[in-house]
């Protein structure tokens, strides 16, 4: 049979968590680098490279148009 937790024991060790929980989150944070806002996540492709939102966009519809083109010109030759 396991001895029961003196009644003054447990406080104290709710005390204690409470205490320490937060005392290792502000180490973690301090111990973390911060992101600076030049770092960019994943690789650096420069803005004159990239197509912008509204290219996208149109290559995407344009892509879904030749598809419901396809798709009609199959049915009607069915």
């Amino acid at each position: 049979r396991e001895a029961p937790i003196p009644k003054m024991l447990a406080p104290c060790l709710l005390r204690r968590v409470v205490l320490t929980v937060p005392l290792v989150f502000v180490v973690a944070l301090l111990l973390v680098d911060p992101v600076r806002p030049d770092q960019e996540a994943g690789t650096a492709i420069p803005a004159e490279s990239r197509p912008c939102v509204d290219c996208h966009a149109f290559e995407f519809m344009q892509r879904a148009l030749q598809d419901l083109k396809k798709t009609a010109y199959n049915l009607d030759t069915r």
